[in-house]
């Protein structure tokens, strides 16, 4: 039950709240960058057919409703559902109604954004510079880790702090999909919501609001000072 007298400082439920929406985030950021890199490589630099369906799907999360994101994962990792089951039968683990299902959910939602970031971090990769590693007798894996990486580096941890933040506001996909159980995958949104639901909680609503605006600006600062960064490195190096 929320406790709604005024307070100062975040009681322990509340920075609990905050906690897990930070394990969430993290997990999920930290789990899909390197499929985020990888999409947005073969985005930038790839020329295959069904390009422009890739990218299509890449982007889906954005303009589909959350709910029916929430709805797939659902269907997909039910205990009766083609990964759910898989996952039980090998491991003996499910993501129906667990945190770790939460963040599967903020990953999904939060991939778009970052394979934007880092593509447009690689398409802004001078070329010139490559081919200058490559005759100076580096093999594509030496000029990728000392020329390709290092130069895209800021849009990568851009893309990372975006996605960050916009994991930190995942709603619908999550409670559609794992629910909003206190202590397992109640984050900062499914809190807010569960607490305008109380009659007299609007002190608990404002302090958990003011945490995700304050934390959503930060990671919104970070990213737009790391692209102005790249940007700035590649106006050097033009």
């Amino acid at each position: 039950m929320w406790r709604t007298e005024p307070r100062v400082l975040l009681s322990a439920q509340e920075w609990g709240v905050v906690a897990l929406s930070a394990k969430v985030s993290g997990v999920a950021i930290l789990g899909v960058l390197p499929l985020a890199f990888a999409l947005a490589w073969a985005l930038a630099r790839g020329r295959f057919r069904g390009r422009v369906l890739l990218d299509a799907l890449v982007h889906l999360p954005l303009v589909l409703p959350p709910v029916v994101i929430g709805w797939m994962l659902l269907v997909a990792f039910a205990p009766a559902g083609p990964m759910g089951a898989w996952l039980w039968r090998l491991f003996g683990v499910t993501l129906l109604f667990r945190w770790t299902g939460a963040a599967l959910a903020a990953a999904i939602m939060a991939l778009p954004l970052m394979v934007r970031a880092i593509r447009l971090s690689l398409e802004a990769v001078d070329p010139r510079l490559e081919q200058a590693a490559r005759t100076l007798g580096a093999g594509p894996w030496a000029t990728f880790w000392r020329v390709t990486l290092p130069l895209c580096a800021p849009g990568i941890v851009a893309g990372a702090v975006l996605g960050f933040a916009r994991s930190l506001g995942e709603f619908g996909a999550t409670i559609t999909f794992v629910s909003n159980i206190p202590g397992e995958t109640q984050t900062l949104p499914l809190a807010i919501y569960a607490a305008l639901q109380v009659p007299g909680s609007d002190a608990t609503v404002w302090r958990l609001a003011g945490v995700a605006v304050l934390l959503s600006v930060l990671a919104l600062v970070a990213s737009e000072l790391l692209a102005r960064r790249q940007g700035g490195k590649g106006a050097h190096v033009l």
